[in-house]
């Protein structure tokens, strides 16, 4: 079964009792599950917005990354220690969330660079901090799913053959991986391909557009995504992430310099593309399930 969910990042980086209501709009429109950014400090924020969703009758799924002083790839071993400690920290807030997904390119520090290709002892650092943070995600029977940035945010993993590499190492059942379609498009040959060398370890899977606007009004090809996902027997969430200036501060850190579409536009528009994609190729969504009884 593929649920459908919407990242509320294209409002807000914070976790905060102002998302509850778009909760609840998202839950009238049809989505399935809310996606948060897990960054800001409260802890109970996260514990009553998580409550608030499943009053609801939604689910949660989170997005976390690090910094560069908390990187898993660094030569330093403190600064590896202290990602770990970071990322267990992401893990608590998640479970605090109800979420059983943590996605996002914290396998690395975001839009940090070496000015050199990714280095064997990169992965093997990274994985080993993985691993370990694996041990503790399986302890709130939460999924750690690695994303792949472009190149223009991340060097370490580009592609889903890199990914698929890091997430091997880390050999934790675990640690898998995600797919978004943002990234892949500007980094795959041909999207099918890379969707089926990550199946293996696919845990999580992004809809976004080319320019981070409504998903089906770009040129990303979901034909072809979602024949790819249909054809590797994929059953996990179909999750919107889309962007927006309405935070400042989280715009300027991603490079959002313009608005793309209406966030409520994205989220309504968006959904009806999912639900159409998964109709025409054989996805079973919880709508199609219900229509079928």
């Amino acid at each position: 079964m593929n649920k459908i969910g919407f990242n509320v990042l294209a409002w807000t980086a914070v976790v905060s009792d102002e998302l509850m209501p778009i909760a609840d709009r998202l839950k009238a429109i049809g989505y399935d599950g809310v996606e948060c950014f897990i960054g800001s400090p409260d802890a109970s924020a996260y514990k009553r917005f998580g409550g608030h969703v499943r009053d609801i009758g939604l689910e949660a799924t989170s997005v976390f990354v690090v910094g560069k002083d908390e990187s898993p790839i660094s030569e330093v071993a403190a600064v590896r220690a202290k990602a770990l400690e970071r990322i267990k920290w992401a893990i608590d807030r998640a479970h605090d969330l109800q979420a059983r997904v943590l996605c996002g390119p914290f396998h690395s520090a975001h839009a940090v660079f070496a000015h050199r290709a990714p280095e064997d002892r990169e992965y093997g650092w990274g994985a080993e901090v993985l691993h370990a943070a694996g041990e503790y995600a399986a302890q709130a029977d939460i999924v750690l799913a690695l994303e792949a940035l472009n190149r223009f945010e991340c060097y370490l993993c580009n592609t889903m053959v890199q990914l698929t590499r890091l997430v091997r190492e880390a050999d934790h059942p675990n640690v898998r991986a995600m797919f978004d379609t943002h990234h892949a498009n500007i980094e795959e040959k041909k999207l099918p391909a890379a969707i089926q060398t990550i199946a293996p370890v696919l845990a999580h899977v992004h809809i976004s557009e080319n320019d981070r606007g409504t998903p089906g009004d770009g040129h990303v090809n979901f034909d072809e995504v979602f024949a790819a996902l249909a054809g590797i027997g994929y059953n996990g969430w179909l999750t919107i992430e889309a962007f927006s200036r309405n935070d400042p501060d989280f715009a300027n850190s991603i490079g959002v310099w313009r608005e793309f579409s209406n966030p409520w536009d994205i989220a309504e528009n968006g959904l009806k593309l999912i639900r159409r994609m998964c109709q025409q190729h054989g996805l079973a969504t919880p709508t199609t399930a219900n229509q079928a009884l």
